[in-house]
């Protein structure tokens, strides 16, 4: 029998020969049975990055996205028997594969569709109402850190890729601008909801991430966007059930 390298290797590789010294139960050689599993195991991979990338699919169109695929499963194999995290090394994979260098927008597509499943699958977190925000004195809300639910992501991009994602997911008609976008993933309830963050908003959000003060968070981001609304980004970090805890800063 090869060794775990070679299987892995042509399990994955239609065009590798079956690994020498493959028998079957009757000590016959098994490259038919070798062949059936390949194509099996290939077309479980291709339906887990399937479910993981409906929009990127979408994009490039069914027959070149399994072609594409076909060349993803060679280059990356699976590090987890857990299908779910499969594709983590899409956008890198996208960002040097040749025939897609004219779209640079998918990496980001790639990286989106990623943040959905993840925040699909982190845990669960009781998320507070604007009451608790609300009733803070302002200097105690200044000093304050907000913890932030784990399902929360945020992508920032070079491309309009909230318009991109809505055009594709439920909204033809959806327009496309041609300015970066950046987009946070909450999970209200049960399902992930994406929203377009407005002016500031990741440099307010990521200071939070960072575990920055509310004050310090603020301050930021109205230095980074002098348009910068703290009540419209609060509105979407509490309408996602995205923030957990307030901790007064007790220094």
């Amino acid at each position: 029998m090869s060794d775990q390298g070679e299987f892995s290797g042509a399990i994955l590789d239609p065009g590798r020969a079956a690994p020498a010294g493959l028998i079957d139960p009757a000590g016959r050689p098994a490259v038919k049975r070798f062949d059936v599993y390949r194509n099996n195991v290939a077309l479980s991979l291709t339906e887990a990055l399937q479910a993981t990338f409906p929009v990127l699919q979408q994009l490039v169109g069914e027959e070149f996205f399994t072609a594409m695929v076909g060349q993803f499963l060679r280059q990356h194999p699976p590090r987890s028997p857990v299908l779910m995290y499969y594709g983590q090394d899409m956008p890198a994979f996208l960002e040097a594969f040749d025939p897609v260098q004219g779209l640079g927008y998918l990496p980001d597509v790639a990286r989106l569709e990623l943040a959905v499943v993840a925040s699909y699958h982190a845990g669960d977190a009781a998320a507070i109402d604007g009451a608790g925000l609300a009733e803070m004195a302002p200097d105690a809300l200044l000093g304050a850190r907000i913890e932030l639910a784990p399902p929360v992501r945020m992508i920032r991009s070079a491309w309009p890729l909230y318009d991109i994602w809505r055009a594709n997911t439920g909204e033809p008609g959806h327009p496309i601008g041609d300015r970066g976008q950046a987009v946070l993933v909450t999970r209200p309830e049960f399902d992930p909801s994406v929203q377009l963050m407005p002016p500031g908003g990741p440099t307010f959000v990521q200071a939070l991430l960072d575990g920055k003060t509310f004050g310090s968070a603020q301050q930021e981001a109205a230095l980074r966007a002098p348009d910068f609304d703290l009540s419209q980004v609060l509105s979407l970090l509490l309408g996602g059930g995205a923030i957990t805890k307030i901790d007064e800063d007790r220094e």
